[in-house]
């Protein structure tokens, strides 16, 4: 059965997509099966940096190593049980196609709180969750007293994640293995970021997640999504002589957060 990564956080602009589709991609380059699946049915950043990737390779004329992506299938409300919410079976039909023949699903949630983001929550094995380095952000996962710097309790979204380990628990599942990624980190050590780094390994510890290194914030970032390419595709599309200090180390971030992702079979080699 496919190993479920789910991506996932209730806050926009924590760079998601970004997280998604380099680690589906990678995985596919490792030689993986992947599948992936975009519950953002209306915005659709993920399907649509997939079809920006479908569009590079044909006018380019080349192959890449690429996931397979599939839109949640409609269903005919005539076929739903009594009380049987219709999110829940598109959701169920699209990981029950997939499951069988892929070593990996890869699913992208919206920056929201949705029915379809719940279900694929209790889906998981692995659960990702890429947080900017703002305490902004980190109040989804908790409160924190203002002067003391203390956490004071969780907040909706970690609790949410509670839920979904509960129903996984009554289901004899194995636990979600929740790994919370610090994502656009800025360059410099401010006061701001330690504070941060502190008031996130506190919290792991009382609430039970590992926390994993992400992406800097580069300007390569914004680059690859309109072509549909990760930091991976440089050297197969010509960039290798414009790769420049930020883009090797940005690649090294990638290496970092698979390793740290820790994924059944996989052996990072990129």
């Amino acid at each position: 059965m496919a190993h479920i990564i789910v991506v996932g956080n209730e806050k926009g602009g924590a760079g998601k997509s970004t997280v998604s589709m380099h680690v589906a991609t990678a995985l596919a380059r490792l030689g993986k099966s992947v599948g992936v699946l975009d519950l953002d049915l209306r915005q659709k950043t993920f399907g649509r940096y997939m079809e920006n990737r479908r569009v590079t390779m044909e006018k380019a004329g080349i192959e890449l190593p690429t996931p397979h992506y599939q839109e949640l299938p409609e269903i005919d409300q005539s076929t739903l049980k009594p009380g049987e919410n219709p999110f829940d079976r598109r959701l169920s039909e699209a990981v029950t196609g997939m499951e069988s023949d892929r070593d990996f699903i890869v699913i992208d949630c919206p920056g929201s709180h949705t029915r379809l983001s719940q279900v694929a929550h209790s889906l998981a094995d692995t659960l990702v969750t890429p947080l900017n380095d703002s305490f902004v952000d980190f109040d989804l996962l908790a409160h924190v007293d203002p002067d003391s710097g203390k956490i004071t309790g969780p907040s909706v979204y970690s609790e949410m994640v509670w839920n979904a380990r509960q129903l996984r628990a009554q289901a004899g599942l194995k636990p979600i293995d929740w790994i919370v990624v610090r994502n656009r980190l800025g360059a410099q050590m401010m006061h701001n970021k330690k504070k941060m780094g502190k008031a996130v390994d506190d919290l792991s510890k009382r609430i039970g997640f590992r926390v994993a290194p992400g992406f800097n914030e580069r300007v390569i970032f914004r680059e690859l999504f309109p072509r549909g390419l990760t930091l991976l595709d440089l050297k197969d599309v010509g960039v290798v002589g414009q790769m420049n200090i930020s883009n090797v180390a940005a690649r090294q971030e990638l290496r970092e957060l698979l390793k740290a992702l820790n994924l059944p079979g996989v052996e990072v080699r990129i």
